[in-house]
């Protein structure tokens, strides 16, 4: 089953990085500061469609003010693009992506906190796209950048170690992704103390790893930490709580604990549709990972149904 790789946890960090460097500017105390200062609200209360035309609006008044590769464009760019990503607009994200890649590294030089928070972003989107050989590399990058700019333990690494850590995962490279996560985790811990929401991601990604090692009992207790940090911090209606949800329903389901993995699987997709609409590719997942559950039960025309919504909802990303 697919225990999702918690990738929004990793955007929404991402984005608020790149809307709060410093004190405001001029230009950010302006409608288009104004707009992305309430985008970002939005985005971190997980309300992405919402903060959709917001970021659009932002990034137009930028390029009307100052052109379309002026410095001042490159985080609206990126900021449209990580919301598109986390709409399961892949495609509409990685232009965005590049442009704001191609400005930054022309203007900050290749050796930037920028540059890396933008390599980790676009190396992120192609790890979704299990573009990995794509991946990688800027990954590999954006973290190099980051310890030559910032030191090995500045919690902006941990974006790009985990999600490298999740390139190996989702390649079965478990060895080589549980020492990325554990490090992630390390420097949060280190930096924010033991409940960062922030550290939720690795939680996961960790456990995940833990579970196709076989450390049931380590992967649960993650997991169930993962779930109750996010609640906390977010509430019960947020994407992270959804995908939390599924990943624990999974060990569940590995388990043979049914009943518990059916009851959170439904509350996940609950949570999802909630949150991110119909859609949306995750959304897919788990309802893929439920189908699984019932042909496990035997109960194939429940199985069927669910896998009949999951194929539409993709046919639908494919085509957007």
């Amino acid at each position: 089953m697919k225990a999702l790789k918690a990738s929004i946890r990793v955007a929404v960090a991402a984005l608020a990085l790149s809307l709060s460097l410093g004190t405001p500017s001029r230009a950010e105390q302006d409608e288009a500061g104004t707009l992305a200062q309430q985008m970002k609200e939005l985005y971190r209360a997980g309300k992405y469609i919402e903060a959709l035309p917001l970021a659009q609006k932002s990034l137009a008044l930028r390029e009307k003010e100052f052109g379309s590769d002026d410095a001042n464009v490159a985080m609206p760019l990126n900021d449209l693009g990580t919301i598109h990503y986390n709409l399961g607009q892949f495609a509409v994200a990685e232009p965005l992506y590049k442009r704001a890649l191609a400005i930054r590294e022309k203007t900050l030089g290749p050796d930037h906190p920028e540059v890396a928070m933008v390599l980790n972003n676009l190396g992120d989107l192609y790890r979704a796209e299990e573009r990995y050989a794509e991946a990688e590399p800027l990954l590999k990058r954006s973290i190099a950048v980051s310890e030559k700019t910032l030191g090995p333990d500045d919690p902006s690494i941990v974006l790009a170690l985990c999600n490298l850590g999740a390139v190996y995962s989702n390649q079965g490279r478990y060895e080589q992704a549980e020492p990325l996560f554990k490090r992630g985790l390390a420097v949060l811990e280190k930096a924010h103390g033991p409940d960062d929401p922030e550290a939720t991601v690795l939680m996961s990604n960790l456990a995940d790893a833990y579970i196709h090692r076989h450390r049931y009992a380590d992967a649960e207790r993650l997991l169930k930490r993962s779930m109750a940090v996010t609640e906390k911090a977010f509430g019960p209606d947020h994407p992270d709580v959804a995908q939390a949800l599924n990943n624990l329903a999974a060990l569940y389901a590995r388990q043979g604990r049914n009943a518990e993995a059916e009851r959170l699987f439904k509350r996940s997709v609950a949570t999802m549709e909630k949150t991110l609409g119909p859609n949306h590719p995750d959304l897919a997942d788990v309802l893929e990972n439920l189908a699984d559950l019932y042909k496990e039960e035997g109960r194939l025309a429940d199985a069927q149904q669910v896998l009949k919504r999951a194929a539409a909802i993709r046919g639908k990303t494919r085509a957007s």
